[in-house]
């Protein structure tokens, strides 16, 4: 059986070019959900950062169908995100999903599963994050499958129309209202940054400029009494 609904509005690209700013481990220092488990990972060589709308998908066992259904359905931008029902074993993700979603201007693929061909993914230039490897394939068997429905994928709650970022550090995943605020923050806490780290370049220690080694010694002389 397969429940089939259509592709959530996408994201206004205005947002989208704000959100790419903004690097996950950054929004990780005040956001504390959303993050997909660290095993899902890029499996492409690189630092990229991308982000797009979240395209659902749930698939069940080796079943591919309802994958090669949404390759169909995506559009310039789209981030295809794939819950695999528990499955660990077969690839759902491999040269031939990776060349039509590159085709059909896929801006990558998460899978919380294992994908395959992974030489294919590199040469066809397709950001594919996953749990890892497998020689094992699936298969189009028609039988289950949803599209454009809420699904698990990496622990975190992933809806249509969902905005993703992801690079080398993992995956987060951010309703469209919050972008500009935390896209914002998270700017503005890299350029602090780099500030900071420009007085380190000139010498100074970085606990003293961020008040570690103060609050240590508040905290020793309390000890003391």
């Amino acid at each position: 059986m397969y429940v089939l609904n259509e592709p959530a509005p996408q994201i206004d690209p205005a947002l989208i070019e704000q959100l790419k700013l903004a690097e996950p481990a950054t929004i990780g220092h005040f956001r504390h959900h959303g993050f997909m488990a660290p095993e899902i990972r890029l499996l492409l060589p690189g630092y990229r950062r991308l982000a797009g709308t979240a395209v659902t998908v749930r698939s069940y066992a080796a079943d591919t169908s309802i994958v090669h259904y949404a390759l169909g359905k995506l559009r310039p931008g789209d981030f295809l995100v794939i819950d695999r029902s528990g499955d660990t074993r077969h690839a759902m993700c491999g040269g031939g999903v990776a060349f039509a979603a590159k085709a059909a201007g896929c801006v990558g693929i998460i899978i919380d599963g294992p994908a395959t061909d992974v030489q294919e993914l590199r040469e066809y230039d397709m950001p594919v994050w996953a749990r890892g490897l497998s020689t094992v394939t699936g298969k189009a068997q028609f039988t289950f499958g949803e599209f454009c429905t809420p699904i698990s994928c990496g622990g975190v709650a992933v809806e249509p129309g969902d905005a993703i970022l992801a690079d080398e550090n993992g995956v987060l995943v951010l309703k469209p209202h919050e972008i500009a605020e935390a896209a914002a923050r998270a700017v503005g806490m890299q350029t602090a940054e780099k500030a900071t780290l420009q007085r380190v370049a000139n010498g100074e220690r970085l606990p003293d400029i961020n008040g570690t080694n103060a609050r240590i010694a508040e905290i020793m002389r309390a000890a003391k009494g």
